[in-house]
């Protein structure tokens, strides 16, 4: 197992992949890669293969950048980009023919938060949400959807939410409606809402419940939707129309599906399944109901559109694969078959056999709730275990190559990536199961038990146990050291954690706060006892083990305020503590030079706590 800093270098340059889009006329794909460069960019190549990838946004202005959409004519990505992860964004254009020509669409450093954008088939119209109002040029809680005219600037308000809430609104093909959601009935629903595009008719479409959620997709006619849409059991799929009839196509309370989508101008919707977090996708036919299962794989396969016959371009991934999009046979979906269109490899010495496979480990929780978790181990014997908790909490750890537990690894360390209560990818019930408690509650009870279920199995060692994660898995690294006994729990590294309920309720993003209403069951003015019992900063003076605090300064999510007044609180208490934080970074820590700044202080820190 490599040892050295070299060996971090190496992995840090190992390309990250996010968010791909494949073209209207399937010829070409996009996606983000972070690692390549000192930001993360946007890149685009055919799905013939027939050429390598070029990168688009070629570091514009040292800022991160990232997809958003496709131009109708396949000629363009509309990108996005805030300043040092603000996430005050602002979109432009790039046109395929012209690499590296950033035509701004948006004004410069806005004052309010923008979500998806589209390019109306006459290229004259952007569409996207913004929680701004024109009238009074204030930023405001709710989102609008708003219409821009790339000509005039004239920016018309579509439709006018009551409350906040984060989407990304999406304009059909033939540029005539808009699907967005709301949270104006409760903080947990999620209705679907449809808008013309002149303002005259905004209507909801589809509610299952003022508590329930709802998504859509839009068909190639324009007119009807794929919806997904929860139960109190599970979610189902079916095609809305506009008489308002659904027809349901699976509502099956054994399946796990957790998103459903119609690539451009297909005839068959993808079905992702997550069982026991991990992916089991299908393709859909929306017109006779027939459904083809994909097999299960070594690896993660997620289909992105169809190219040619029964060719599709997909996503493939595992611990030892970096995340690739990959052309396919669904006749014959096996990955030495697959054709490469990032041709990842080549742009990494990392090989597969220097990464190390995720290992399933199970344990019963404090109720006896089944916990499932991805254990990594070194092949000499461990120093220490670092437990290394998602963010969400509706998230999940799936199989999937991850740079910083490598690393840990390849120090000497056990790692356990664990899928608590709350986390996406078992069931309905495994994922509100969190809602029980609110935040802070049995969850972090499945963290402990997974600890102690390492220890009692001789994995980790009573004394040499660290925890850390970023944003949720911050608050639960936060929730370890103040709860947790030193022989569980020796030394924590929150990563942009919250740590006051109440103060991040109030300095978070705006669409944010329906989401901790929702997890907590109110906000602090309704429910202030739960607040106060789930904020870690009230129980501080319990802290026995070593404590790092990580934090961007620019995160507009888990504002540094958490940190400012955890700090009072510790200082007050006497408690020792050290900060790590970072200038030129939001809501977690992803350029590559601070991420190596990291990685080798948490290494040292865990060490030095394991040989205290």
């Amino acid at each position: 197992m490599p040892t050295s800093d070299h060996y971090l270098d190496h992995l840090l340059s190992l390309p990250k992949l996010y968010g791909s889009g494949a073209s209207p006329d399937g010829k070409w794909i996009a996606w983000v890669w972070a690692g390549i460069g000192a930001t993360m960019d946007v890149y685009a190549a055919p799905t013939d293969g027939s050429t390598p990838p070029i990168c688009l946004t070629q570091g514009y202005q040292r800022q991160d950048s990232w997809l958003v959409s496709w131009s109708q004519d396949s000629q363009a990505v509309v990108v996005a980009q805030d300043h040092d992860g603000d996430e005050r964004a602002r979109l432009f254009c790039v046109d395929l023919t012209q690499p590296g020509v950033m035509q701004p669409l948006t004004e410069e450093s806005p004052q309010y938060y923008l979500r998806g954008g589209q390019l109306h088939p006459n290229g004259r119209w952007l569409v996207y949400a913004a929680n701004f109002d024109t009238a009074t040029g204030q930023e405001i809680e709710p989102s609008y959807v708003y219409r821009h005219d790339l000509q005039t600037s004239e920016r018309v308000a579509l439709a006018r939410p009551l409350k906040a809430c984060y989407y990304a609104p999406s304009l059909n093909a033939q540029g005539t409606h808009i699907l967005y959601n709301r949270k104006d009935l409760h903080p947990a629903g999620y209705p679907l809402w449809m808008v013309d595009i002149e303002g005259q008719q905004d209507r909801e479409i589809l509610n299952v419940g003022d508590d329930m959620k709802v998504t859509g997709s839009w068909l190639a006619d324009g007119r009807r939707v794929l919806v997904m849409a929860e139960t109190q059991t599970h979610f189902k799929v079916g095609i809305w129309d506009e008489t308002n009839a659904v027809r349901w196509l699976i509502d099956d309370p054994n399946r796990n599906i957790d998103n459903a989508y119609v690539p451009h101008g297909s005839d068959q919707a993808v079905i992702v399944e997550i069982k026991d977090a991990r992916v089991k996708a299908s393709l859909l036919h929306v017109e006779t109901g027939e459904e083809t299962h994909l097999p299960e794989l070594s690896g993660n396969l997620l289909p992105v559109a169809p190219v040619s016959g029964d060719e599709w371009i997909g996503e493939f991934y595992s611990s030892q694969q970096p995340r690739d999009i990959v052309r396919f046979s669904v006749a014959n979906p096996q990955p030495e078959s697959f054709i490469s269109l990032t041709r990842v490899w080549e742009k990494t010495s990392v090989r597969a056999e220097q990464l190390v496979a995720a290992e399933d480990f199970r344990w019963k929780s404090v109720d006896g709730l089944l916990i499932q978790g991805w254990l990594y181990r070194p092949n000499a014997e461990a120093k220490g275990t670092i437990v290394y908790v998602h963010g969400g909490p509706t998230w999940h750890s799936e199989n999937n190559l991850n740079y910083q537990i490598q690393y840990f690894v390849s120090q000497g360390f056990n790692v356990l990536d664990p899928n608590y209560r709350g986390s996406t990818g078992f069931s309905r019930a495994f994922q509100e199961a969190i809602k029980e408690d609110g935040w802070g509650g049995r969850e972090q009870e499945d963290i402990r038990t997974g600890i102690e279920a390492l220890i009692a199995a001789g994995i980790a060692k009573s004394g040499k146990v660290g925890i850390t994660g970023t944003s949720y898995g911050g608050y639960s690294s936060w929730c370890g050291i103040t709860r947790f006994a030193p022989e569980i729990l020796a030394a924590s590294a929150p990563i942009c954690g919250m740590t006051n309920l109440v103060v991040d309720y109030q300095t978070t993003r705006p669409d944010l706060r329906p989401y901790s209403e929702e997890m907590i069951g109110g906000s602090p003015d309704q429910v202030p006892e739960r607040y106060h019992k789930a904020s870690p900063i009230n129980y501080v003076s319990n802290i026995k083990g070593r404590l790092l605090i990580v934090q961007g300064l620019q995160d507009p999510n888990v504002t540094p305020t958490n940190v400012q007044v955890v700090k009072e609180k510790l200082d007050q208490s006497g408690i020792e503590h050290q900060i790590l934080a970072f200038d030129d970074e939001g809501h977690g820590i992803g350029r590559p030079k601070n991420q190596k700044t990291l990685c080798l202080r948490l290494s040292e820190f865990f060490s030095e706590a394991f040989e205290a």
